[in-house]
């Protein structure tokens, strides 16, 4: 930018030209100058998805429970094969699902958050990045529904939760990155292409199917090939791990996984910020 008789030149592509850490700086400042953005557009969401319900939030509390209690109806059938557990298969699943529901959730909603407002971001000029943030925090409602669950179950099976569970919040770093990052470029890619949106919830599927959330990790076959190269499995299991036993069996995987995550994020993060200027048009 250069000052000119009192006028303001805007070039384009400022930040690339200084550099890289130029823009990074520039980066986090408006994430920093969005808090109070993040916070309305969470609120507003999250009211807009239980308005004009007749259980209201309550839904929040009712579909994951469903779909946890689906599983265990299959596991506890015989129908599911869930493999060799130490604990009771209904804490397992929970914990599971809980970190499940997170990614989930977030990818979805942040995937389709610019399309959803579209006409703000095509009349209104603001930080987009507020908008994919807070479709990902939408994702913890279902998670905490899940972890209160998780502690009941504890209870009626008369278990002591691991001293580990104060460590979870940690080891979920590595989740929230990685969601966050594929959210930022999802959202993006949406806006060109609705392929995106209209097909998530369908790889969302295969991907529970494909990690193993709810089942123990087999020994062989195509999906333990499929899970030591899945950097999901890691960054779900430990945190899994340090909710129910409290022990950490993927320690090595969950290092590579969680770099994985902080360069992918950091990545799709510059992707977004250097497009969402070009993006309005076509939302």
């Amino acid at each position: 930018m250069q000052t000119i008789d009192k006028k303001v030149v805007y070039f384009p592509d400022k930040a690339i030209k200084q550099g890289f850490p130029s823009l990074f700086k520039e980066m986090v400042r408006e994430i920093i100058r969005s808090r109070w953005l993040i916070q309305q557009f969470l609120v507003r969401d999250f009211s807009a998805t239980y308005k004009q319900t007749i259980l209201g939030i309550f839904w929040a509390f009712f579909v994951p429970l469903i779909s946890t209690g689906t599983f265990i109806f299959l596991s506890s059938g015989g129908i599911l094969d869930v493999g060799s557990l130490s604990i009771p298969y209904p804490i397992y699943a929970v914990a599971g699902t809980a970190l499940w529901q997170f990614f989930s959730v977030g990818l979805t909603l942040s995937a389709n958050s610019l399309v959803n407002s579209g006409s703000m971001v095509t009349r209104i000029n603001f930080n987009r990045e507020s908008l994919v943030i807070s479709a990902i925090a939408q994702g913890f409602v279902p998670s905490i529904v899940q972890i209160v669950v998780l502690f009941i179950l504890f209870a009626c099976y008369q278990i002591m939760p691991p001293i580990t569970v104060l460590l979870v919040p940690l080891a979920m770093i590595p989740l929230m990155l990685l969601t966050l990052g594929l959210g930022l470029i999802l959202s993006i890619i949406n806006g060109v292409f609705r392929d995106v949106g209209l097909g998530i919830s369908t790889l969302l599927t295969f991907l529970m199917f494909a990690t193993p959330i709810l089942y123990t990790k087999p020994t062989g076959g195509i999906v333990a090939t499929i899970s030591q190269y899945n950097p999901l499995y890691y960054v779900v299991s430990v945190p899994r791990d340090l909710l129910i036993t409290g022990s950490v069996n993927e320690l090595g995987g969950f290092l590579y996984s969680s770099l994985f995550a902080l360069v992918l994020f950091l990545i799709c993060w510059i992707a977004f910020h250097l497009a969402e200027t070009r993006i309005a048009e076509r939302i």
